[in-house]
């Protein structure tokens, strides 16, 4: 049965992971000159982070419930948001700003790049932590094989991981225009609840309305769904691409359309002029 100390061992983890990640940025900053080189170290950094922890907090969902494992993502949401600055480490991001003509096709796919070299190669050290076992919860772990968390139809999975990020992205849109004073705070809250539904009912909690189905894992992130389960047994690559890549960014990319609809707007702002008003 885990413990306390167990936890602990999973939470120095991440907090050295963050730490990591400060001194990295830190330096990047110091040594690296303004321009597409610096923002792309940031991202890979970024990147390496989110999926650094998000590693160990399979550990803390497995051994640990569901609430733990909502209460340390909520955390690091919050703290990502105030730490990683123009940096998003999600590809979606910059497919939007294609849509938005913010950014060239060329610097957003070497900035997605830049987040699937970052979040793949830091498995290595996330594996070196596991080999130590110093918790039990962490045996076995640096070198078992792993399962893919797709329980549900291919078409469902891309379904629910794309409506997810829609979500998402509007409710972040919404957000951020209203400028609202504990905005990071209800962010982060929807992308947990959003996650940790996602995650199905493996976890059996009936407090979320997803939680009658198996689901597709609750990546709503194509590099961290990447970085984690890429090559798992259970789905085929092309499976993978269509779930976790395909799904997600057609919902992110959806929500910038949607976001300027006067009917959404009149909903969800009390305004009745759209953008391009």
């Amino acid at each position: 049965m885990a413990t306390i100390e167990q936890l602990g061992y999973s939470a120095f983890f991440i907090a050295l992971t963050c730490i990591f990640a400060i001194v990295a940025r830190r330096l990047n900053e110091r040594l690296s000159k303004d321009g597409l080189v610096k923002d792309l170290i940031f991202e890979a950094i970024a990147a390496a982070e989110l999926c650094g922890c998000c590693f160990e907090l399979i550990i803390v969902a497995d051994n640990f419930g569901v609430a733990t494992y909502a209460i340390f993502l909520f955390t690091l949401t919050i703290w990502w948001g105030r730490n990683w600055g123009s940096a998003t480490a999600c590809p979606y991001t910059y497919m939007e700003q294609i849509v938005e003509g913010e950014v060239s096709f060329k610097e957003a796919a070497l900035k997605i790049w830049a987040q699937l070299m970052g979040g793949c190669c830091i498995f290595r050290y996330v594996q070196l932590y596991w080999w130590l076992e110093l918790a039990e919860t962490h045996e076995g772990r640096a070198f078992e094989d792993c399962k893919a968390d797709l329980q549900v139809n291919l078409y469902l999975g891309a379904f629910i991981e794309g409506f997810a990020t829609l979500c998402c992205r509007l409710a972040s849109k919404v957000i951020s225009e209203k400028d609202a004073r504990f905005g990071a705070f209800v962010d982060s809250f929807i992308g947990t609840s959003l996650v940790v539904a996602g995650k199905g009912k493996s976890y059996k909690n009936p407090i979320f309305i997803f939680a009658a189905f198996n689901y597709s894992g609750g990546y709503f992130n194509p590099v961290l769904a990447t970085a984690l389960k890429w090559g798992c047994a259970g789905n085929s690559a092309l499976e993978h691409i269509i779930v976790y890549w395909i799904g997600s960014c057609v919902g992110a990319v959806l929500s910038v359309p949607l976001f300027k609809t006067a009917t959404f707007r009149n909903m969800f702002l009390a305004d009745t002029k759209t953008k391009s008003e």
